[in-house]
């Protein structure tokens, strides 16, 4: 079986260049998060952000750096618990 991309939401940044735009008022920034589990993580960061959509990025797994307003990354250990501040691709 061929290796596959994992699929990432269509990237949308509506002209924005920082996370405080792309926000729109949301929250944008997650430290709290850090060794939660990964379906806890998503549901508390899509609740407080209704806009994005997030990417789970295993230890040691590539990801896309293009600034997306939508795409949270949220980093995982081995033990599907985040290891690392989530953030959009410029924050970090």
């Amino acid at each position: 079986m061929a290796a596959r991309w994992p699929s990432y939401p269509p990237c949308y940044n509506h002209g924005c260049k920082t996370p405080g735009c792309c926000a729109r008022g949301y929250k944008y920034t997650w430290a709290d998060l850090v060794g939660k589990d990964s379906l806890e993580a998503k549901a508390i960061i899509e609740h407080d952000n209704p806009l994005v959509s997030v990417v789970f990025v295993k230890r040691n797994q590539g990801w896309l750096t293009d600034y997306c307003c939508n795409r949270v990354y949220v980093f995982l250990d081995e033990n599907f618990k985040v290891s690392s501040k989530p953030f959009p691709p410029v924050v970090g």
